[in-house]
């Protein structure tokens, strides 16, 4: 039973592999759907800014909130605006605006592409002589990619702006202390990696969505599955591989 379910996996991984590498090729070679590509950034971008909005302010609220109040205790409250904005920046929003935008179009892509095996639409597409990555896979994995960094840029500006809101209104800061405070403790380069670890989360997303989606069987149930599977799947590699990129990112310029 271990030995099947290690088998599966092992063969799962590689067929991802596979799908990655043609995916690639596929991003550099002729023809290229420009319209789709815009399509699939309004839809998974555009669509997604106003939970990325939510999800940065709230967290901003929250953490300087719970921060001012502890570190009051022992007088460290000017440390706040350098603790939140450095989490935010190199951790907090990149996490959560992935577990999140995973949840939403990750879910979206697998349900969309798996409807479409189900009804065989792609195989239609093959029929007519077009291959279905280009058709359906690149512009979604492009799209990810681009998107969900500069999703993750706006989360932790908006956690910046609220937790400015808390410290001057709770913590009676000055705002002009706290943005000066965040302007000296934020580098450029805690930005790019939060930039950079972001497209690699954006990328898997899309992968892994897609693949599950051309592995859909099994009518509308097997949608529902897919769009569950690939939720857990993505929330599992993000979380483990925002260890060893975040070790790498410290190792590169701290």
């Amino acid at each position: 039973m271990i030995s099947n379910r290690i088998r599966s996996d092992m063969r799962m991984v590689g067929e991802v592999m596979v799908l990655t590498r043609d995916s690639v090729v596929c991003m550099f070679t002729r023809p290229f759907y420009l319209g789709r590509l815009l399509e699939q950034i309004i839809n998974l971008g555009v669509g997604s800014l106003s939970i990325t909005v939510v999800i940065g302010v709230v967290t901003g609220l929250v953490m300087t909130l719970q921060f001012g109040y502890g570190l009051a205790k022992f007088g460290g409250t000017l440390y706040v605006p350098a603790i939140v904005s450095l989490s935010l920046v190199r951790e907090l929003a990149p996490i959560f605006t992935s577990l999140l935008i995973a949840g939403r179009i990750g879910s979206g892509i697998s349900a969309e592409i798996g409807a479409m095996n189900v009804t065989q639409q792609i195989d239609a597409i093959r029929a007519l002589g077009t291959n279905p990555l280009r058709v359906l896979v690149v512009p979604r994995v492009l799209a990810a990619v681009l998107s969900l960094p500069l999703l993750t840029t706006l989360s932790a500006f908006m956690g910046i702006l609220g937790g400015l809101a808390i410290a001057a209104w709770e913590l009676n800061m000055p705002p002009g202390f706290y943005i000066n405070k965040v302007l000296y403790t934020i580098k450029l380069h805690d930005v790019f990696g939060a930039m950079f670890k972001t497209a690699i989360f954006g990328f898997v997303i899309a992968i892994l969505a897609c693949y599950r989606g051309f592995q859909t069987s099994e009518g509308t149930q097997g949608v529902g599955t897919a769009a569950k599977w690939v939720v857990v799947r993505t929330s599992i590699v993000i979380l483990i591989s925002d260890f060893f990129l975040s070790k790498i990112l410290i190792l590169v310029f701290d």
